[in-house]
């Protein structure tokens, strides 16, 4: 997906986990004018902090250009994190503010490299309250835990 540089991308994130850790899915649902497209995932074992975060990677991955990009997430953790924690985190050497090690660092370190490809402003969005974005996102998060559930 892509867009003129005036022109955003909206992009609805989500991540899902049956037991934590354990079986987990993302989902993505990208909208630019009149072109949708829904992605979606998982993994056997798995957090759902970690299928948050593959799931905003996921999005900016499948931008084939540089975009200006509204990413909405019902995971204050992702938001936080990149709008909040991340300066500290890397002044720290990728230590938390009580010296231990950051989780997730190395998707952490994948999403920031992504978001610097593009314009991206984060929004939180609390979750199962109507946003259509983000119900689709959750349905499609779901539907990545089924797929693994299914194969395993």
């Amino acid at each position: 997906m892509s867009s003129s540089n005036n022109q955003v991308v909206e992009i609805y994130t989500d991540g899902a986990c049956k037991g934590n850790p354990g079986v987990g899915g993302w989902g993505v649902f990208l909208k630019y004018n009149d072109h949708e497209q829904e992605l979606f995932g998982g993994e056997a074992m798995t957090t759902n902090n970690r299928m948050e975060l593959l799931a905003a990677i996921r999005a900016l991955e499948a931008l084939n250009r540089p975009c200006k990009v509204h990413l909405h997430t019902d995971s204050q953790y992702v938001q936080k994190g990149m709008c909040e924690w991340l300066p500290g985190w890397k002044a720290r050497n990728w230590l938390t503010a009580n010296k231990k090690p950051v989780k997730n660092d190395d998707l952490w370190k994948a999403l920031e490299k992504l978001v610097q490809q593009h314009e991206v402003e984060w929004f939180w969005v609390r979750g199962h309250s109507g946003d259509i974005g983000n119900e689709r996102a959750d349905e499609l998060a779901n539907r990545g835990v089924d797929k693994i559930s299914a194969n395993n």
